[in-house]
């Protein structure tokens, strides 16, 4: 049983995350039993604590020809994250984003448009990577016709590859972070995805953690492990150096498919705002 002291804490960072709500979060938020970010904060350090296999973190949602900036920067966070407290993350994606991120980071690159082969796919990586967690963060999920679809509807299945057979068949706990109802995990909640204007997801995992940005569910994640730790660990973080940072590699705004510095069209100045929030929730501001 959690103390008070970390229920309040869980349920304060749950509230701020969808307070905005501009894709009905909140409404989804009714659907989960409370504490979720508390209890994927404990998957994460249960995991870096056992030593037992990397961390996967799948990312990256197709927009044309390319990736947008919510997923891969909260992907990186949670990297980073993970990294200091002693664990062993790996980014799992497909191209263009893996190709440009594996400069920079430990990558695990997946298939782009072969779903015939995805269960394959994942049943390889997973035996060759070991995991002892898997998160998906924006990640396009199936829905019930097989598909791949984006907020708008449309099927972009020929520019996704499939991370869903990793949570299926991972025999390590799976943690799916979204924010609008298509992306990997939402299946737990799809009854309450039918009241949104949404395709939704139908794969499954065992802690969803929803935001009205899913990169703001990282840095949520990050709070309640600093929590944990006494440690600030989002007090180095720098919101704008990693927007330019990914805006190099060619990425773009998810709503706008422009090549801005921007996270689901809010400027880098509102994830700042949250982050600082973030702080004062688990007492360091």
């Amino acid at each position: 049983m959690l103390e008070v002291s970390q229920k309040e804490v869980s349920q304060k960072i749950e509230d701020l995350m969808v307070a905005r709500n501009p894709r009905g979060m909140k409404t989804l938020q009714a659907a989960l039993t409370p504490g979720y970010f508390f209890r994927a904060a404990t998957l994460i350090d249960q995991a870096v604590n056992s030593a037992a296999g990397p961390i996967l973190i799948g990312t990256g949602f197709p927009v044309d020809s390319t990736f947008e900036t919510d997923g891969p920067l909260g992907a990186i966070a949670l990297y980073r994250a993970i990294q200091k407290l002693g664990g062993s993350p790996v980014l799992v994606c497909g191209d263009p984003l893996a190709e440009r991120l594996k400069a920079d980071f430990r990558v695990y690159q997946i298939t782009v448009a072969d779903n015939a082969n995805r269960e394959h796919e994942a049943r390889q990586g997973l035996k060759k990577l070991s995991p002892s967690l898997v998160v998906s963060i924006e990640r396009p999920g199936l829905n019930a016709e097989g598909n791949y679809c984006n907020m708008r509807g449309e099927n972009i299945s020929p520019r996704c590859a499939s991370f869903d057979e990793f949570l299926n068949l991972a025999s390590c706990p799976t943690i799916g972070i979204g924010d609008g109802g298509n992306e990997i995990g939402m299946g737990n909640v799809v009854e309450a995805l039918a009241a949104l204007n949404i395709i939704p997801s139908i794969t499954q995992c065992d802690e969803l953690v929803i935001a009205d940005v899913s990169n703001w569910a990282a840095h949520g994640l990050i709070a309640m492990l600093s929590y944990f730790k006494n440690d600030d660990m989002l007090a180095d973080w720098n919101n704008l150096e990693l927007l330019h940072y990914l805006s190099s590699l060619g990425s773009v705004d998810g709503v706008s498919r422009e090549n801005t510095l921007t996270e689901d069209s809010l400027d880098s100045t509102v994830s700042e705002e949250v982050i600082l929030s973030l702080r004062k929730i688990s007492g360091f501001c």
